[in-house]
């Protein structure tokens, strides 16, 4: 079993998060309302690689 190690509340720091957007990269926090609701809702994925098949 592996354990979480989580820092005390007051050890803390806000990360920001920037996204790609249209082409440039800017932060989640300067997004309107709206968009920082959409944001929040992204469905992530990861992509597997795909299998050669041999001929």
């Amino acid at each position: 079993m592996q354990t979480v190690n989580q820092l005390p509340q007051e050890q803390r720091q806000r990360c920001e998060v920037w996204t790609r957007v249209m082409g440039y990269h800017r932060p989640v926090s300067a997004f309107n309302l709206g968009k920082q609701s959409e944001h929040r809702e992204r469905m992530h994925f990861n992509e597997q690689p795909t299998q050669r098949q041999s001929a």
